[in-house]
């Protein structure tokens, strides 16, 4: 429940220019607990020592629950019920805003956002929206993107490594539970600076250079395994793996879904590329056991053929998202079509047949944007 609410949550909540920091918290969060579930497991890895690791999550979930009457509501979300004014006060405290014609500029920036919203979406099928991500043109091929991601985030083999990253490291080091604490830790530092990363650097050029390193890595990994490397380099491929993902393919599958569908679909994609991701996780979960019996020393050569396709997808198919509105997504995605610009101070008019541009300030940013860009020819 919480890996569908979470990244939508973070999404409708964040400024536009910390959209990609704080889409990455998602991730970031994750890793921090499986670090914290190794440092953990050196005093309670044991016979009896096991429960209280468990009690621990509980712990947590309290603190949560006790935290969550301090969330604030998303303003989308409480502007799509009507509810402008408690829109307007969230919008103070969200973007620090004190003069109350920013809060209403940005109002009915978001009011306009969504007003286009529904008008686009009048002649959709009624069969829901679950039905409408397969019969809309315009998110079809978006929703195509986002399974494919998540897929590939999975079955790239990411979570085999860290399932049985102990057993993995036996023969490689002296303390195979050392080695997995090592691999979690920068497993943290690696989604630390892919936070740094994310609003300075193209989605698209980080899932490149994080699937093209992690070929790399499971190739010498594959090399150590067969012993035409030292033992050591396992652990050094592991680590650089484990980097190379979470500058990429571990944070971005989880942010672009916020990015490419607008306030009616994207709950609803969410929650369906989330379960596609928990199934892969489990296949991989059940799977790798046999996968290494049978392969052996080339047990991490299917997760490379994986990741291969992700490399050639990712260049090929998928759109850049980085500053663009949800609509100059679709139409980047479906093709040129004509787009219609719509600013609100400055203006400059071209001679006919040109593209004609407007920019406007948005208060939620603090500086010139392009959200809800579109362009006229």
């Amino acid at each position: 429940f919480s890996s569908v609410l979470v990244p939508v949550y973070l999404g409708e909540v964040a400024p536009p220019i910390l959209r990609g920091t704080f889409g990455t918290c998602t991730q970031f969060s994750m890793v921090i607990g499986i670090l914290m579930s190794g440092v953990f497991a050196f005093p309670l890895a044991t016979a009896s020592g096991w429960r209280f690791l468990m009690g621990i999550t509980a712990v947590l979930a309290v603190l949560q629950l006790a935290l969550s009457p301090y969330l604030l509501e998303s303003p989308r979300w409480l502007l799509s019920r009507g509810y402008t004014q408690r829109a307007g006060v969230v919008l103070k405290k969200l973007m620090g805003l004190r003069d109350d014609e920013h809060v209403a500029a940005e109002i009915q920036n978001l009011q306009d956002a969504h007003e286009m919203t529904r008008t686009r979406h009048k002649s959709a099928h009624s069969g829901g929206a679950i039905m409408d991500l397969f019969y809309d043109d315009r998110v079809r091929l978006l929703l195509i993107c986002c399974v494919v991601m998540h897929i590939s985030q999975q079955l790239c083999g990411i979570n085999a490594v860290f399932y049985y990253s102990t057993s993995f490291f036996n023969g490689v080091i002296d303390n195979p539970l050392l080695g997995t604490v090592i691999v979690a830790a920068v497993n943290v530092a690696a989604t630390w600076l892919a936070q740094i990363l994310m609003d300075r650097c193209f989605r698209r050029t980080l899932l490149l250079w994080s699937a093209g390193g992690m070929i790399l890595s499971l190739v010498i990994l594959t090399a150590a395994l067969m012993q035409v490397v030292p033992n050591y380099m396992a652990l050094v491929s592991v680590i650089s793996y484990v980097a190379f993902f979470e500058i990429g393919l571990g944070p971005i599958p989880w942010l672009i879904v916020a990015e490419m569908f607008d306030a009616k679909y994207v709950a609803t994609a969410q929650s369906l590329v989330c379960q596609i991701n928990w199934v892969c996780n489990f296949i991989i979960g059940v799977a790798f056991p046999s996968l290494n019996a049978a392969l052996g020393v080339w047990t991490f050569v299917p997760f490379a053929i994986v990741l291969v396709f992700a490399f050639i997808f990712t260049a090929l198919y998928l759109p850049e998202t980085l500053n663009r509105s949800v609509d100059e997504i679709q139409q980047l995605i479906n093709g040129p079509e004509v787009l219609e610009f719509k600013f609100k101070e400055d203006m400059y008019e071209i001679p006919e047949g040109h593209l004609t541009t407007e920019l406007t300030y948005s208060p939620m940013s603090r500086s010139r944007n392009t959200e809800g860009l579109k362009t006229y020819v």
